[in-house]
């Protein structure tokens, strides 16, 4: 044999490798054409912007740049837990994200429960509809809604209190404990529909036999739900619960800023709409971006250990 000439029997396996990868690509390129936009759109609004974090560190200065300003280590980090307005508003996100999570987990359970008791199908698929449809409008519409129904002046809500009740008008978006309940209340109307869905999938999964022995033994439709539907849900609601860890920092930009005033920043303002007013309307990038990004570690953590809790309580996993 030449040198130079390998026998087929002797090919490299790269070249195998390159050869059956380049006859994938003929295949599948249409696919990764399909992709090639989203790809584009996430280098370019959630990786590039990382480049942008290194202003936590810096006395950020825009006619300066990222090379010219001053760099001041971990003084905004320091900050972040010196100012009484910043720890404020972790404890409001903490206290608005823990209550619009655990309600959030309750109610779609509870409504699932009541909607599988429903026998007429066309009721019952009527319900479900529109129960849907809040969660497909934007919090633009729902928050312009929301404010003209509790408005002081000519509000729906505060003529009704009124004229049937007595009660004075309550500026509900005005007082700092009624907008926290408003925020909880209408996140849970708005996205309770859209919730009960993996649960009411999670009914549909039970062997009627169950429902037919519990009934032979003389359970209840009560003891049934308890003894027989609930136990089926557990997995799906431990799984839910658990990977709702991940969101506690979460509590809501697009409803919270189109609700939210000056008159309850004291217990309405959230971490998220913090960053948006110190960097947007005060300029002071560089301790915005250390709010975001403390707020994005933690959440990177939470979700990790959310992860791992449902896969070792729920069996779950993605990968």
């Amino acid at each position: 044999m030449k040198s130079g000439i390998l026998a087929p029997a002797a090919r490299p396996v790269a070249v195998k490798a390159e050869s059956k990868w380049r006859k994938g690509l003929k295949k599948t390129w249409p696919l990764h054409l399909l992709i090639l936009p989203a790809t584009v759109i996430a280098v370019l609004f959630h990786y590039l912007p990382i480049i942008g974090l290194v202003m936590a560190f810096q006395d950020y200065k825009p006619w300066l740049g990222f090379f010219k300003s001053e760099w001041v280590g971990l003084q905004h980090f320091e900050a972040l837990f010196l100012f009484d307005e910043s720890v404020q508003v972790i404890w409001n996100t903490l206290i608005i994200s823990v209550l619009k999570i655990v309600c959030g987990l309750f109610v779609p359970i509870v409504i699932s429960l009541l909607l599988n008791e429903v026998r007429k199908n066309g009721i019952k698929r009527g319900i479900q509809t529109l129960v849907y449809l809040p969660h497909f409008l934007s919090w633009v519409i729902l928050g312009g809604i929301l404010i003209d129904l509790l408005s002081v002046k000519g509000g729906i809500v505060n003529r009704m209190l009124t004229d049937w009740f007595g009660i004075q008008p309550i500026f509900f978006l005005g007082d700092g404990d009624w907008f926290r309940f408003v925020v909880v209340v209408s996140d849970i109307w708005k996205e309770f529909g859209f919730a009960m869905i993996i649960y009411l999938a999670a009914i549909a999964g039970v062997n009627p036999a169950l429902y037919e022995a519990a009934e032979v033994d003389g359970a209840t439709r009560l003891q049934q739900t308890i003894n027989v539907t609930l136990p089926a849900m557990m997995p799906i609601i431990v799984v839910v619960a658990t990977l709702q860890l991940g969101n506690v920092l979460n509590a809501g930009f697009d409803q919270i800023f189109n609700l939210y005033n000056p008159l309850v920043y004291a217990k309405g303002d959230v971490i998220d709409t913090f960053v948006y007013r110190s960097a947007m309307l005060n300029g002071d990038f560089s301790f915005a971006t250390a709010v975001g990004l403390f707020k994005s570690v933690i959440s990177f953590v939470l979700i990790i250990v959310s992860y791992r809790l449902a896969y070792r309580f729920g069996n779950y996993r993605i990968f």
